[in-house]
């Protein structure tokens, strides 16, 4: 029998505990995954492809059936180079689903033999966003619980960093 192999992707920009958990639950569905960090020129993201590589990789150490990767270009393509029966994605609120539903048939109509597979966030992640935690962590809220440990001091660092006044 062969393996499943869902491809998660996302720009990541950082991990929440959201993510992680969404993961975990694939998990159960899927032997491996794949956590594609989308390589998008068109976006200007807080921490580089390498940094976000890093701290999703130092993230999910214990777990041998998932792989961090970077792509660029379709994700039906990528999923199709790399063996993927399924993209995984998270939803978080109605709000998503619009967004998410039209990707997903996009990527259906692009190809067929792909499936996407949404699994709805915990209810205790459901707020969780990466734009909401830089925004908290940028004016120095408590984030801690809502990412893993090696993104919260990464984020301390970023804003430090960008901070004049340091």
């Amino acid at each position: 029998m062969s393996s499943k192999l869902a491809i998660y992707p996302g720009s990541f920009d950082p991990v929440t505990n959201g993510h992680i958990d969404i993961i975990v639950r694939g998990l159960k569905i899927f032997d491996r995954i794949v956590v594609g960090i989308l390589n998008n020129p068109e976006k200007n993201p807080l921490f580089t492809v390498t940094e976000r590589k890093a701290m999703l990789e130092a993230s999910l150490k214990s777990f041998t059936n998932v792989e961090v990767d970077t792509f660029d270009g379709l994700l039906v393509d990528y999923a199709l180079q790399r063996g993927a029966q399924a993209i995984l994605r998270g939803m978080r609120a109605v709000s998503d689903f619009e967004y998410e539903f039209q990707m997903a048939l996009m990527n259906r109509r692009l190809n067929r033999e792909i499936q996407t597979v949404f699994l709805m966030t915990g209810l205790r992640w459901i707020f969780t966003s990466s734009s909401i935690i830089k925004e908290a962590a940028r004016f120095g809220g408590n984030i801690n619980g809502m990412v893993p440990k090696v993104v919260n001091r990464q984020l301390q660092r970023k804003f430090a960093a960008l901070d004049p006044s340091s």
